[in-house]
């Protein structure tokens, strides 16, 4: 018997006792009837990606959670690239990006200029389709000061370093990019990127969007932070290994790249931010009606990870209320045989402000669960669950089992 399942994600939601919430975690602190509901009256455990205590990224958990293999990671460029619709092919070099504010000496004053969102086309307009020692490069902004950088000619690697220092604010330079063997594509792939790094620099730092910005007494976008580089591959889709279809609903360039990966339909709305004011009521709504058309839908909240990011336990919990609101709205609008899972990529604990290796609460509601005991949806409840401690290979398999889509081994 086939059936399906929606499946959505609350990005970065497992985190830490925290002492400002009176040592709860954010989850345990939110107000989460609809969660608690479904986890009374489903079956709960608790999820590592890969395996205790490894942290894996957006784009590796929901690889995963897509139902790839950890093994199939093509890195984190290609996936951006796919999630905001560039023309991607095989054999570019493709690296995610931050817009980022430098002073003049280079020390990164903001890795996300100041989360620049408004003029982030015009600026990636100037720097788009330079050519540098014969190697044209093409640039797109993604979500918020997120953006795309693709390296496309002969004689390149992706086995360079990053000019990301990843930590803002403390005075530290951008990094000068590295090859990372010996190979004369990768010596090449670095110098080609230093190169257009420097006169990006130069034409961003005057840039009529920067000039406004500082007018404005904002950071300006005068700076291209390069990492993740990764080699363009071609994955099988998953919809085609199981003979399905999906569909994903996002507002993240990343999560809507693996899901094109995937073989998923994607859906977004520029309503749909990333962000604390994202439309929910929206997700929703095109969650429950593509389920007429589709067997597996992903839906997709990032709100969670962002404040987990910015050590905000209170505004996280306020994030996971509005994914419970999100879960009430699909749990109303979906036929009684659908199943309705909940999971995470990873946690995001507040105190930390990066992802860790903390395992995540997951839940599976529909027909015929063999529902356990556990009755609220939390970190601590959900370790006494009946789907036990698993990976996110588990995790996934265990839904594609009751879809009816996984195949019986032996005779």
């Amino acid at each position: 018997m086939y059936r399906k399942v929606v499946l959505a994600i609350a990005d970065g939601l497992g985190d830490r006792p925290n002492p400002i919430l009176g040592h709860k975690t954010p989850l345990e602190y939110a107000s989460t009837p609809n969660l608690d509901r479904l986890a009374a009256k489903g079956i709960t455990g608790m999820m590592d990606l890969i395996a205790s205590g490894i942290p894996v990224g957006t784009d590796m958990g929901h690889l995963i959670l897509f139902g790839y293999e950890p093994q199939n990671y093509p890195g984190r460029g290609p996936i951006e690239a796919l999630g905001i619709g560039m023309d991607v092919r095989p054999g570019d070099i493709v690296f995610r990006c931050n817009f980022a504010t430098v002073d003049e000496h280079g020390v990164v004053v903001d890795r996300r200029a100041g989360r620049i969102r408004e003029g982030t086309d015009k600026i990636a307009d100037a720097i788009n389709g330079i050519i540098v020692h014969g190697v044209t490069v093409y640039f797109q902004p993604a979500t918020e000061h997120r953006a795309v950088l693709i390296l496309r000619g002969d004689g390149l690697s992706d086995q360079v370093s990053d000019s990301d220092p990843k930590a803002p604010n403390d005075g530290s330079p951008f990094l000068r990019i590295e090859p990372l063997d010996l190979t004369k594509e990768a010596q090449k792939t670095a110098l080609v990127l230093n190169s257009f790094l420097l006169k990006a620099h130069s034409i961003l730092k005057d840039h009529s969007v920067n000039a406004e910005r500082i007018s404005q007494g904002k950071l300006p976008a005068n700076f291209i932070l390069t990492r993740g580089a990764g080699k363009m591959t071609e994955l099988e889709p998953i919809t085609d290994k199981l003979n399905i279809k999906g569909c994903c609903i996002a507002g993240e360039s990343t999560v809507l790249g693996v899901a094109r990966m995937a073989g998923f339909q994607t859906v977004t709305h520029s309503s749909m931010t990333g962000n604390m004011d994202t439309n929910i009521q929206l997700k929703a709504k095109l969650a429950t009606e593509s389920l007429a058309e589709n067997d597996m839908i992903l839906v997709h909240l990032k709100a969670p990870d962002l404040q987990g990011h910015d050590n905000e336990p209170f505004q996280k919990a306020k994030a996971i209320e509005m994914f419970d609101e999100m879960i009430g709205l699909i749990e109303k609008g979906i036929p009684e045989d659908v199943y309705l899972a909940i999971a995470a990529d990873h946690s995001t604990p507040c105190e930390i402000g990066e992802h860790t290796g903390d395992p995540v609460p997951v839940l599976i509601s529909g027909p015929s669960i063999r529902k356990d005991r556990v009755t609220e949806f939390n970190e601590m409840d959900c370790a006494y669950g009946g789907l036990g401690h698993l990976t996110g290979n588990d995790f996934v398999r265990t839904l594609h089992g009751f879809m009816g889509r996984v195949k019986k081994q032996g005779n």
